[in-house]
């Protein structure tokens, strides 16, 4: 029904429109993706300020009308991060954490455990942007894809079960293949494999690190399988 809307939201992307205008895209925790419309949100006395810029946690009114775009009535600051914003690394891993969740959560679906992981990766990289690494981004992207329903399978060959010599990955199999049954994978060294376990395993501050040959080849593992049972294409991690 049309009225008043009170969720709190990430800002993943900001859009200039018309003369003083700004769109939003928001991920919410119960209203999945959304956008909205921000009138006036660009004139110089603008009430909402700097608030509706992305990586912004807000409080937020919303008005819903019949336009797919809802309006923004009301916009509270939870968190700015501003350490995150001062350092170009942890910038730039933000930016690619909100587009992983854009393109792999784009509906209105409820997803509140991918709001609170989004919120956590945002508030660590504020914490300590030196933990804006090649293998925190995978991390992150690993527990997304456990959100999404699309975990690789790690312990066992996806294809035929069995548990050793698990030489390769397969994105359309969905997870580590066995040397039997690798037709159609890429070889997975040893490294590799032992960084998407304990990443799977591990809270995003305790992410294990890996030498860039591994994490190459888990971003791989990663990119393949979302892109197999996802139809979709994520941006490339930062390296280094």
């Amino acid at each position: 029904m049309p009225g008043p809307v009170k969720t709190q939201a990430v800002v993943l992307r900001s859009i200039r429109f018309g003369e003083a205008d700004r769109i939003v895209h928001l991920y919410t925790p119960y209203r999945g993706r959304i956008g909205a419309i921000a009138k006036g949100a660009r004139r110089a006395r603008s009430r909402f300020g700097g608030r509706l810029e992305p990586f912004f946690r807000l409080d937020l009114v919303l008005h819903e009308g019949r336009s797919e775009l809802l309006t923004v009535t009301s916009a509270a600051t939870v968190s700015g991060y501003p350490r995150l914003r001062a350092d170009g690394r942890a910038l730039d891993s933000a930016a690619r954490a909100c587009d992983a969740v854009a393109r792999l959560f784009e509906t209105g679906e409820p997803h509140p455990d991918v709001f609170n992981l989004l919120c956590n990766e945002l508030a660590l990289l504020d914490a300590a942007p030196a933990i804006a690494t090649h293998a925190n981004q995978l991390a992150f992207r690993l527990k997304l894809l456990v959100a999404a329903g699309l975990a690789p399978q790690l312990a066992a060959c996806a294809s035929c079960g069995a548990r050793e010599h698990l030489t390769g990955f397969s994105g359309a199999a969905g997870g580590v293949v066995c040397s039997a049954c690798e037709a159609s994978s890429f070889p997975l060294d040893r490294a590799a494999h032992e960084f998407l376990t304990g990443a799977l395993g591990a809270s995003l501050q305790a992410t294990p690190q890996a030498a860039e040959r591994a994490l190459r080849q888990a971003e791989r593992a990663i990119a393949e399988t979302v892109e197999h049972h996802a139809g979709v294409r994520l941006r490339a991690a930062t390296a280094g």
